[in-house]
């Protein structure tokens, strides 16, 4: 089974995923396909108020962010790590569970992407948006770090979460239940 969605001027076949006995997804991956991540962003950033740092949590948000950032003028963006790396120091750390992994993973910055936060303005990023946990998790380091999220972001926002109004997107993803 195919779901056939259209965004940012262009269509994508997504496979249906089972993710667990009750619940199917429209499986999305962004990774890899340069047309769609560069269409996506620069529809984004018309609905995006002023900020001055992306952050995006390790993977799948990072060919968006870049973009995002690229379009954007800004030096960098900022990646919460998935794992604690041996050269991190003065960690800001956060747990989340989202729909697609279903177990607890980690998200960490280290104190020099957490200074490049302290009192900025802050657009926490993501491809897909469905149970908010992990945009969330992204939120709590941001203001641990001292920033401000100014906007919450993502391409996609799957089932509940596109009646969320706290959140920017550019489409609908439905999930399947049975």
């Amino acid at each position: 089974m195919k779901y056939l969605l259209e965004v940012a001027g262009l269509k994508r076949e997504l496979p249906i995923v089972k993710i667990n006995d009750n619940l199917s997804i429209a499986s999305f991956v962004i990774l890899g396909d340069t047309e769609l991540v560069c269409a996506c962003a620069k529809e984004i950033i018309k609905k995006m108020p002023p900020v001055d740092v992306i952050v995006t949590a390790e993977a799948k948000g990072i060919p968006l962010a870049f973009e995002i950032s690229r379009l954007l003028n800004m030096k960098k963006y900022i990646v919460a790590r998935k794992s604690i790396k041996p050269y991190m120091e003065g960690l800001i750390v956060d747990e989340v569970v989202s729909i697609t992994t279903q177990k607890k993973q980690l998200l960490v910055l280290d104190r020099d992407d957490g200074k490049e936060l302290e009192g900025k303005r802050v657009a926490v990023i993501d491809d897909v948006i469905s149970t908010g946990e992990s945009i969330a998790a992204l939120e709590r380091l941001v203001k641990a770090a001292g920033g401000m999220v100014a906007a919450k972001v993502a391409i996609l926002a799957e089932g509940e979460a596109s009646e969320r109004e706290d959140i920017i997107f550019l489409e609908k993803l439905p999930i399947f239940e049975e």
